[in-house]
This record gives structure tokens, sequence and C-alpha cells, in this order.
């Protein structure tokens, strides 16, 4: 009797589904243009007090976009101020909307993966999901294993594009 064996099993493949470096937290956006006067105008003595009366807290453990809505001219160090306040209580903090801040996350999840346990392995890099990847995450995640891996794929461990081998 033949046995059946399960060659992609046995093939030695990594495989790495980049949905899982997408955020996990919830993404809140901090909308600059409730502070503004009439929504149009910073002053700044009545923007640095109301952000000192901000509850601050309700931003813990979330990743938090800072936008604006108004039509309006933000100087950059009000970001930064934002920043100085979200920093030690939020997960992620950045200037962009929700689309914004989870292509942010990605790439800094991809540039923070442990490329030791993909050293000298023949990796793919899923190439569909339930979740739609844009390109950028699939440049990214080449560039960063490129280093270290004997070979990258593209597509499922069945049925795969070769994207690289090491000679």
């Amino acid at each position: 009797m033949d046995v059946i064996r399960n060659k992609v099993a046995e093939s030695g493949i990594i495989t790495l589904n980049l949905e899982e470096y997408l955020p996990k937290e919830e993404i809140v956006l901090f909308d600059i243009k409730d502070y503004l006067f009439m929504e149009m105008i910073l002053k700044e003595k009545d923007f640095r007090e109301a952000l000192k009366q901000h509850d601050w807290q309700q931003y813990a453990g979330k990743n938090v976009g800072i936008i604006c809505t108004a039509d309006a001219i933000i100087p950059h160090w009000a970001y930064m101020l934002i920043v100085s306040y979200l920093q030690p209580v939020a997960q992620y903090v950045a200037a962009g909307d929700a689309e914004e801040l989870k292509k942010r996350i990605l790439l800094h999840n991809i540039n923070n993966l442990d490329t030791a346990s993909f050293s000298d392995k023949r990796v793919v890099i899923k190439g569909c999901g339930d979740v739609s990847i844009d390109a950028f995450a699939y440049a990214e995640i080449t560039r960063v294993l490129l280093p270290v891996v004997k070979s990258l794929m593209y597509g499922e461990p069945c049925s795969t594009v070769p994207v690289f081998k090491r000679k």
C-alpha cells in the first residue's frame, strides 16, 4: 500500500502572513479641529491649556492618529506637543488618518521582525487572505528578509511564485 505524503509539509517552507502584522489594538483619531478658536485659528496659550486639561488616559493602549479636519494651518510644533502627551499612554502615535496609521504600524511591525528565525530558510509570503494588503508591505517584507533567507516566494506553499534564491 502506498503511503500518501504531504510534500508541502515536508518541504520546510515557512509561510509568513502579512495580516498578522496589522495593528490589533483599536485605532482612534485625535482631531486638532476641536482645539482651535472658531475651528480656524490655533491660539498657542489656549491650545496648551486645553491639552493640559485633556484626559489622555482614554488613549491608553490604543493606536492614535493625529488629524485636523478643519481647513486651518497647523504649526508643526502642535503635532509635537500632542505626541508629547500621547506617547506615555498610547500604543502607537503618528500624524495621519486611520489608513495612514495602519500603514505605518504595518511597516513598523515588519521592520521590527526578528529575522533570525528566517535565517537560511525557505519563506513564502502569503499572497491572499481576508484582508487586502497593499504592495508597499510586500516590497518592505522583501527588503527586510532578502539578506537572511535561503529563498523567498509569493503565494501559497502548494503554488508559489519564486522571487529570490540564494546562490
